[in-house]
């Protein structure tokens, strides 16, 4: 359609907390969310706001690239962690490399990154002056947690990622969904002290409805690379890689199971990181570019699912 992937890069703070650990603080185990959500450690921000982990990585990215902050057309990002509602999360990442070029946020939780994809997909056919953009998902969800509920403290850690795109032909396809409500999925915000406002406020800690996400999220996975692959006259066989948003082990297997696919088909790292949310698919597509498994003319398949319901996957040749 209208770019390729010129770039990538991650960053994840240097704090690894383990299962061990965080049994020191909460009811649970190492054996407990390990055989349940696949993660054995996640990275803790002990020092850093989201806009600086997320200019980290938005940095190592335009060093992959070989590409100056100063050729940057635009520049889209994604947080639900952020420490600012303005500046935006985008602007500061601006800010902070010295250019000068377009920032604007992009808000849909852990679908966001394919979001981000979409919309610059949208800029260069729109922009035809547009040559490069750069796309960040970064998150320090640790900010967002109830530390005594253990259905969700084990599953989510910090961290960044973030790829540079240039004008060119590799964005094959794509699939969104969006249906919307906050009844499986929500993270509200802190309400102030409005003294005329009467409405029950509710705790600002992600709230999630375990089995419905879990039922949700192998649905749209599988929905949606069934979709990229019919539409594009694709088989399996023909997909190098599919990267799946790291939400929950067993999520990926089920519904790998469902598309009969074999489970090594799927990279996964969430053992080593949890769900970082937007910064959960370009840590992953960052960390297997860097491991020389990703060859330039592969075909991949990137996947997500979350909050208010929303779910994409991407078709691109790499």
């Amino acid at each position: 359609m209208s770019f390729r992937i010129a770039g990538t890069g991650m960053y994840v703070p240097p704090r690894a907390v383990t299962n061990d650990d965080l049994s020191q603080i909460v009811e649970t185990s190492d054996e407990w969310i390990s055989k349940r959500v696949g993660v054995r450690e996640r990275r803790i921000s002990e020092n850093e706001y989201t806009s600086e982990m997320a200019l980290k990585a938005a940095e190592k990215a335009l060093e992959d690239s070989n590409i100056k902050a100063e050729e940057l057309d635009a520049i889209f990002a994604a947080t639900v962690s952020g420490e600012t509602s303005s500046p935006s999360m985008s602007c500061m990442i601006q800010h902070g490399l010295g250019a000068t070029c377009l920032a604007m946020d992009v808000s849909a939780a852990c679908s966001a990154f394919l979001f981000l994809l979409e919309t610059a997909a949208a800029f260069f056919a729109l922009h035809k002056e547009y040559k490069k953009i750069l796309v960040v998902g970064a998150e320090r969800m640790s900010g967002v947690l109830d530390f005594t509920d253990r259905s969700t403290c084990v599953i989510f850690g910090d961290g960044a990622g973030a790829a540079v795109l240039e004008r060119g032909e590799n964005y094959l396809d794509s699939v969104i969904t969006v249906k919307g409500g906050d009844d499986v999925i929500k993270i509200p915000h802190g309400d102030g002290n409005c003294p005329y406002f009467t409405r029950e406020q509710d705790t600002p800690y992600v709230h999630m409805q375990g089995q419905e996400t879990f039922k949700y999220a192998v649905t749209a996975i599988s929905q949606d690379i069934t979709a990229l692959l019919e539409r594009n006259h694709l088989k399996i066989e023909d997909i190098a890689w599919i990267v799946p948003h790291q939400a929950n082990k067993r999520i990926i297997d089920f519904a790998a199971k469902r598309l009969g696919i074999e489970k090594d088909k799927f990279f996964c790292n969430i053992e080593k990181y949890g769900n970082t949310s937007s910064a959960s698919v370009p840590i992953a597509l960052d960390e297997l570019a860097k491991s020389g498994k990703l060859q330039r003319g592969d075909k991949i398949i990137l996947c997500a699912f979350g909050g208010g319901l929303a779910n994409a996957a991407c078709l691109i040749e790499w």
